[in-house]
């Protein structure tokens, strides 16, 4: 780039450089950026100002690598759902080659990631997800979690606390054990996520996807390869603990189980050699502890700043549940303001804002044609925060999944897990756990601000992370006489 800020302008069909589209008159072409920096960092709001100039569908060059931005619900749905496996595929992202080598669940494409993401599938399946087998976990867990926060006795409890609960349950589901909260495993875990989920969010790893030789020169990759590799480590030890109580036909008990068994099974691929079974459980220990965790701490937070939407829920539980009677999974449908409120809190945060993807064949969005091996980026942020689809977009509004009778209405617009072939595969673990970890602690507490602060002083501005997770700051949990 020779300009030091940006440059807009349409694609021109004679751009010899312009590989992302079929040749057409301009006035049909996606507009484009050469970006400054700001757009390089490659956030939603950048993104979402370029959208609100040039349209829903245009390219963005990052470096020297041109990727096609979709915003708003219409684009993206049309792109996620209706292209089927077109869109299925993973662009290679400098860090994440570096971390998982193409492997992965995640962040893996071809054959590789169906493989994983068929395990993945079916062993949370097996191991009781959307069940009350794994119901009756995360309802063991909410009571190893409030007996922490009764500790406190009404007093400022650290709001990270409350994610110990849901990577505990996801480990108890990948490891086949429940860990205590101060044991050395648990305590490891749970500290490195938070410090490479943080260090994938820095301006320097940005840096280092956009240019990989000049991140590489300045080393701006070490930090975090250095934490990832102390997580691997731990993974090695708990895989070598489980792998002598395996055979080929043996029970599975845990997501580990089942990645030793499909290696020692019929894998003439290789698909499931020791490199990519680490590479599995790494992602399922990044991705399902620190989304579920975040969104957890996010409800409480916004429960706490907005005290009559906390009442409203508390009401409704106790008309409904009773006093001291546990939520089942059933229960959604009888507490609709609740379940309004969750969702709109996973609205609301727009916890993780895109995720790239790239076309495996030549793939057409509406008058868009973009060849195999074009990299998209569908911006889910613009979508939840879509002001043709929401009334009241920036705001925090459970009325959003409520019709005027005080129903819960499914929105089509709801796309917090993503769309299509590659919807999170965690998404009914995380709608289980959220539901009934919510429930419980609004159930047994008010969450109120540390004395002397108001709920209007409480922050909502999220830290910089890979997601947008809740600022560190502290709540207290007060027991609450249920009905009154």
């Amino acid at each position: 780039m020779t300009q030091s800020g940006p440059r807009y302008q349409a694609l021109s069909t004679n751009d010899p450089g312009n590989q992302c589209l079929e040749s057409r008159p301009p006035s049909l072409q996606p507009h484009d950026c050469t970006a400054g920096r700001a757009a390089c960092e490659a956030v939603s709001t950048p993104l979402q100002k370029l959208a609100d100039q040039y349209g829903p569908v245009f390219t963005v060059h990052l470096g020297r690598q041109k990727m096609v931005v979709l915003t708003g619900y219409e684009a993206v749905r049309e792109a996620l759902v209706g292209t089927g496996q077109k869109l299925a595929g993973r662009p290679p992202i400098a860090i994440f080659q570096l971390i998982q080598g193409g492997g992965g669940v995640f962040f893996s494409s071809g054959v590789r990631w169906r493989a994983a993401r068929q395990l993945t599938v079916r062993t949370l399946h097996g191991l009781g997800v959307g069940r009350a087998t794994v119901a009756n976990k995360v309802l063991q867990e909410l009571r190893c979690l409030t007996g922490q926060l009764d500790s406190y006795r009404g007093q400022p409890f650290p709001l990270a606390l409350l994610g110990w609960a849901p990577s505990n349950i996801t480990f108890m589901l990948l490891f086949g054990q429940r860990f205590d909260y101060r044991d050395p495993v648990f305590v490891s875990l749970v500290g490195l996520t938070d410090e490479v989920m943080v260090l994938l969010g820095a301006p320097s790893l940005q840096l280092f996807n956009i240019f990989p030789w000049l991140g590489a020169l300045l080393q701006l990759h070490r930090p975090v390869l250095s934490k990832i590799e102390e997580v691997r480590a731990i993974l090695r030890t708990l895989l070598e603990a489980r792998r002598p109580h395996m055979t080929a036909q043996g029970p599975v008990q845990s997501y580990l189980d089942a990645l030793i068994q499909q290696g020692q099974g019929n894998d003439p691929e290789g698909l499931f050699a020791e490199a990519n079974v680490v590479a599995c459980a790494l992602d399922m220990v990044m991705a399902g502890t620190e989304t579920t965790s975040s969104t957890l701490q996010w409800a409480a937070l916004l429960m706490a700043k907005h005290p009559r939407v906390q009442g409203r829920v508390q009401e409704e539980l106790d008309c409904v549940l009773g006093p001291g009677r546990p939520p089942r999974l059933e229960d959604q449908q009888a507490l609709p303001y609740t379940n309004a409120v969750l969702h709109e809190v996973q609205r609301y945060i727009t916890l993780l804002p895109h995720m790239p993807r790239r076309t495996t064949a030549d793939t057409r969005l509406g008058s868009y044609l973009l060849p195999k091996g074009t990299p998209v980026v569908p911006l889910l942020s613009s979508v939840l925060l879509d002001k043709t689809q929401w009334d009241t977009p920036r705001q925090f509004n459970p009325g959003h999944f409520l019709d005027a009778d005080g129903r819960f209405v499914k929105r089509a617009a709801f796309l917090p897990f993503s769309a299509g072939r590659r919807v999170c595969v965690g998404e009914s673990l995380a709608r289980s756990e959220l539901f009934l970890l919510f429930v419980g602690l609004l159930q047994r507490y008010r969450l109120l601000p540390p004395p002397g602060l108001s709920p209007a002083t409480l922050d909502t501005t999220p830290a910089p992370a890979f997601t947008m997770r809740p600022p560190a700051q502290a709540l207290c949990a007060v027991p609450r006489l249920q009905g009154r």
